[in-house]
Parts: structure tokens; sequence; C-alpha cells
């Protein structure tokens, strides 16, 4: 997706005050998931406006019983807003119950936030939505992401019941983990797949519980690329969307013992999505066990599933140690590499690139740590194997 690299310094801030405002992207909510997918959606790269019904947000109130994460993002979500008044020339009026709501916006800006401001109707305009402030003012947009009640929702869609996203416990045992967009460790070793973000039927529209704040960027990125692609939400490119949230370090596999300041935690994050290395899972959490031995049975199975010449390779190397040596050998036959020049190429960034604690030896069993590193650089199973929406390998 493309993202906002620069800023025109010589652009005049203009004020908006309109009967109808457009945005790509349209937020609705007051929790923790409204803030978070509405700053997704904005790094993304498109127009988004997050309606809250509270005041500005406040720092001194949200840091209680917030995580360290979370009370970080709220920080550089504040620092947004405030350089975004700052760029606003028009002073701003004190609000007045008695005089009708008057939205201010600014429209050289991706993000804008309007603040303790309910509204009266959600309904349906062409493809995207319409939702009412007052009588004669609305905001309209391509994508609509509610982590609010729903209630005005189901009216306009003329239904009785609607669920929020709801996440799984991570299990082998099916391949859904593969089209992970989030991992939920507030809820255990949990995943939500897109799929089940998305909603059967109800094109352009997320429904995402208020406070679940790590479901908020899978939906603002998900919101994002249908409204840059101008495309509808059910035909969401998933890789294309895992990508843009393993960009912004957002982790999508819940292991316990990899975190984002790991040298190697995207390799690790991909890897760990296409099942080629999976997790032990023990009392609801995940760990993937990153300086522990790779075997031979563990990735037999699942590199034969992602490659067919991988199958031929295994037959004839029957149960063979995974040292640095057989491993080269099975990425240059399964990807066509010279030999000689991946050994000299993975020598040289043993140490400096992949900051590997282990020296350079052909005859070392790998760890899992090493074996994932190398085989996303080298075989690139989750940039370049797509899956379908059960998770199923497509060859």
């Amino acid at each position: 997706m493309k993202r906002l690299c620069f800023v025109f310094a010589f652009i005049i801030p203009m004020v908006i005050h309109a009967q109808t405002l457009k945005t790509d992207v349209l937020v609705i909510g007051s929790g923790d998931a409204a803030y978070a997918a509405s700053f997704q959606s904005f790094k993304s790269g498109v127009k988004t406006i997050l309606l809250t019904q509270k005041e500005q947000l406040d720092l001194k109130k949200v840091s209680e019983g917030r995580s360290k994460t979370t009370l970080s993002f709220y920080q550089s979500f504040l620092k947004r807003e405030i350089e975004n008044a700052k760029s606003l020339r028009a002073p701003k009026p004190k609000p007045d119950k008695k005089k009708p709501v008057k939205v201010t916006v600014d429209s050289t800006q991706l993000l804008n936030v309007i603040n303790n401001t309910p509204y009266t109707e959600i309904k349906r305009s062409g493809s995207g939505w319409e939702v009412k402030l007052t009588k004669d003012k609305s905001i309209k947009a391509k994508i609509l992401v509610l982590a609010d009640k729903p209630d005005q929702l189901m009216t306009a869609l003329k239904i009785t019941n609607l669920n929020s996203a709801v996440s799984s416990p991570l299990n082998y045992n099916e391949n859904l983990y593969r089209t992970a967009v989030a991992s939920v460790y507030s809820k255990g070793a949990n995943f939500l797949s897109l799929y089940n973000l998305l909603i059967p039927n109800q094109e352009n529209l997320l429904y995402i519980p208020a406070d679940q704040f790590e479901i908020g960027p899978a939906a603002g990125a998900t919101a994002a690329y249908a409204a840059f692609f101008d495309t509808k939400t059910s035909i969401s490119n998933l890789k294309r969307i895992q990508g843009e949230l393993l960009s912004y370090k957002h982790t999508l596999m819940p292991f316990e013992d990899i975190k984002v300041i790991d040298s190697n935690w995207l390799a690790i994050q991909k890897i760990g999505i296409t099942g080629i290395l999976k997790a032990e899972i023990k009392q609801d959490k995940a760990y993937f066990n990153p300086e522990k031995e790779v075997t031979y049975d563990e990735i037999k199975q699942p590199i034969k599933d992602y490659y067919y010449k991988a199958q031929i390779w295994f037959d004839d190397h029957q149960n063979i140690q995974i040292n640095l040596e057989n491993t080269i050998g099975l990425i240059c036959y399964v990807g066509n590499k010279s030999v000689e020049a991946t050994k000299t190429e993975l020598q040289k960034k043993w140490n400096k690139n992949y900051k590997f604690a282990s020296k350079y030896d052909l005859k070392k069993v790998l760890t899992r740590r090493e074996f994932a590193v190398i085989i996303n650089e080298y075989l690139k199973p989750f940039d370049d194997v797509n899956v379908d929406k059960t998770g199923r390998v497509i060859r």
C-alpha cells in the first residue's frame, strides 16, 4: 500500500465547514480498538476520520490499567492529534450545547479526529456509508469500521443480530492460522483470521469489539486496502494486508518468546504463519522455541506441502540431520540456486546481517531461529506462495 512519505510544506491547511464531510475510512468508537484502527488506516495512506463520543484523548486517564505497548501507542496518537491541531489556522470555538454541531476537519491531513460528537443515523450510500451527525450534517465514507454499539447499524441493515470479529485459538489441526491478521495475546494463544474479520454479505463494513486493541490495526489495514484500491472488502488481498501489518511491526502469530525487538522477528513471524515451523502450545500460550534444534520430522511434510520439488529431495535424503550443509542443499535444489554461491553468501551474512550468536559451520545442526531465517530468505514461502480462505496452500 502506498504510504505517506513526505509533507508538502507549501500547502496552507484548508478548514472545511461543510454539510457533508467525505473520507475514505470512517471509524466510529471511543475504545482502544477504534483508536488503533483509525491510526493504522491513516498510516496505510488513506484519508481517515475517527468519530468518538468522548472528550479529546487524555493520557492520564488512558494510562490506568493499560500495557506499555498500548500506552506507547496512545502517546503516538496524541502526538499526531497535536500536530493536526497546530496546522489548523482558524481558532476553534468553544462547544455550545445550544448551538448546532460544527464539525471542523483539515482536508490536508490524512487523519482527523472528531471528538465528543454523537451520531443519529447510519445508512448505506451507494457502495459506501453515510453517518448523520445532525439533520443537515453528515460524513460519507467508502469503508465503515464500527467499534461501538451496533444498534443503529442493525436498524440500517434491517437485521436483528450482528456479531463482532472473533479470534480463534491457535490450532494446528487446521490451517486457518495462515490467514491471521492479528495475534490476540489477551485471550492466550489466539489469532484473528482475515475471514473472521470480514462480514458475509456486508461489503465495506467491519465490526470489531471496542476493547480489543490488538484487533484494531487489522481492521484499519483491511479498510485502508479496500479504500486505496477502490475495491470491496470481500475481495481483500490477504498477503498484501498481512505484509502491511508486518511492515508496521504488528504481530500476526502469538509467539510468547519472540518479541518485536528480536532481530529475526520478521522472518520468524513469516515462517510461523506458513506453519513450516510450528509453535509449542502450553497452558494456552504459544512458544516458538527459537534456540531449539530443528528436526527432520517437523519440517519434512510442511516443506513438501509448499514445494513439489521438495518431495524429491526428501525422498533422496531420508532421516538426515538438518545441519547447515543439508539445508543449503535443500534450498538450492528447490530454489534452483548455486550451492557454492549460497554458501559464500550465507557465510558473509551469518553474524553481520542475521545477528546469529553461533559460528558459521556447515556441520552445525540448525536452531529453529537459524532455519526460519534461511528458509524465509532463500525460499520465501510466505511471500511467494498463496493460500486460500481456509489456509490451504495453493500451488
